[in-house]
């Protein structure tokens, strides 16, 4: 007999909802099969609620350690198992020192001590002088390293140019890893912010001006370039530019190996949606028009973007300027990380979606980025036995006080949402249940590279 059993009415497996009974030992899925009659030493029966795959989330910055006062990993993991999220991600440029070494890493691993209540893995980072660091970076277990093309906001972690990663690209090739690349070229930020200089700080428009999508398009067309010239692997994170989806789809047909992401927070809002002063609501690059955003769901829709992340970026309040509403002197960043799920729930059942399209987007195109593509992301015999029992029709408003990131400030708040996480499984054990909270923290670190 199983040592646990998960059972439901309506189980997402292989893109289908259907009656079905998933057998649980040692922390995976060890089979699955009829609903009836299946039992184990613990039976927990969903009924009609709907049984899927945790949600993962591969671009999220917990700042810890270094920054732990913007968000850490307790406070980002109780948020994530409350969404229905169950492996994270971290990006390596928040937290000091800058994941941008096997040592870095290691030092970052050992805050993870009783902190997690899901499972977390780390991006390695490419910083300029730092190729010599990628091989230990690998062997500590990173899937992949994130580079920005122009200045990250952070001392620790500087933007590197064409010949950075003329240099970097061969040695991730050879290594197995993907390049990440915050993909805004400085030559156009420079210029746009030289024309808006002296223009009202408290205006949305001011900041929107002063990183225009040609940044974006400019620098994703170099990436695509250099990863056709290297046949390396390169990922186009927090995607905000409608027009360089087809800049993207043109070189994947041409079977160059890019592939990219958009947030939350793209396919959510536009410019129309943003009030003067509300800094709550700045991102890098920033929300744009509902045209642009129309071509990024379009995008998702054809497959030419393949995931839907939060891009979790969390500050403390003071940094976002709230008394003056200061976009251009404000952090840039939204935090979202527990809304992610029903977000996006919420948006693409709107527009006709089903529950299987919205899994493909935030569990299994993240789980295949960062590797762990066997072990995460659906329902199957093998992988890990990370469920969320949740009810697709019942709705909330968003209350900051009901969140567990460290600060509450977010732009969803206020808003009606869709999706209500009744229970969270973590390798078999219980994260999270609506009627309990928390549990104890049971994640793990994942090595990706293994």
């Amino acid at each position: 007999m199983s040592a646990l059993v998960i059972r439901g009415q309506r189980v997402l497996l292989d893109g289908e909802l259907r009656p079905a009974a998933l057998h649980i030992d040692n922390g995976r899925i060890t089979r699955i099969s009829p609903y009836e009659g299946s039992t184990g030493t613990q039976t927990v029966d969903a009924g009609t609620k709907l049984v899927a795959p945790g949600v993962v989330d591969s671009h999220v910055h917990i700042n810890e350690p270094g920054r732990t006062e913007w968000e850490g990993f307790r406070t980002a993991t109780e948020a994530a198992a409350a969404g229905g999220i169950t492996t994270l991600v971290d990006m390596p440029l928040n937290c000091i020192p800058a994941t941008t070494s096997r040592a870095a890493a290691e030092a970052k691993r050992i805050e993870l001590a009783s902190q997690l209540h899901v499972d977390v893995a780390f991006w390695g980072g490419v910083i300029p002088g730092n190729v010599g660091e990628l091989e230990g970076l690998a062997r500590f277990g990173v899937p992949g390293c994130k580079c920005f093309l122009c200045p990250s906001g952070v001392d620790e972690f500087p933007h590197v140019g064409k010949d950075d990663l003329e240099e970097a690209l061969p040695v991730l090739k050879e290594l197995g890893l993907t390049l990440l690349v915050h993909a805004e070229a400085p030559g156009p930020l420079e210029v746009a912010e030289a024309a808006v200089e002296g223009a009202d700080p408290r205006r949305y428009d001011t900041y929107l001006r002063s990183r225009p999508a040609r940044a974006e398009d400019e620098a994703i067309a170099m990436v695509i370039a250099l990863a056709k010239k290297y046949r390396a692997r390169a990922h186009i994170v927090h995607l905000a530019s409608g027009g360089a989806v087809e800049l993207i789809a043109r070189a994947q047909a041409d079977g160059v190996a890019i592939s990219a992401e958009t947030c939350l927070h793209y396919l959510g809002f536009h410019d129309g949606d943003i009030p003067d002063g509300a800094t709550h609501y700045k991102c890098a690059p920033p929300i744009r028009d509902a045209a642009n955003r129309e071509q990024l769901w379009k995008g998702l829709e054809r497959g030419v973007l393949t995931q839907v992340v939060s891009d979790h970026s969390p500050c403390t309040p003071a940094l976002k300027k709230p008394d003056t509403g200061d976009f251009v002197g404000a952090w840039g960043g939204i935090a979202s990380l527990q809304l992610g799920l029903s977000a996006l729930w919420t948006m693409a059942r709107a527009r006709g979606h089903g529950v299987a399209q919205v899994w493909r987007w935030n569990s299994e195109g993240p789980a295949q980025l960062a590797g762990l593509q066997r072990r995460k992301g659906k329902l199957a015999p093998g992988f890990d036995a990370d469920v969320v029992i949740w009810d697709e029709e019942k709705s909330f408003v968003v209350k900051g006080e009901a969140l567990h990131h460290r600060h509450k400030v977010t732009p969803w708040a206020g808003r009606t949402l869709q999706g209500v996480v009744e229970q969270t499984w973590v390798g078999g054990k219980l994260a999270y249940s609506a009627e309990a909270g928390l549990a104890p923290a049971q994640g793990k670190f994942l090595s990706v590279q293994q």
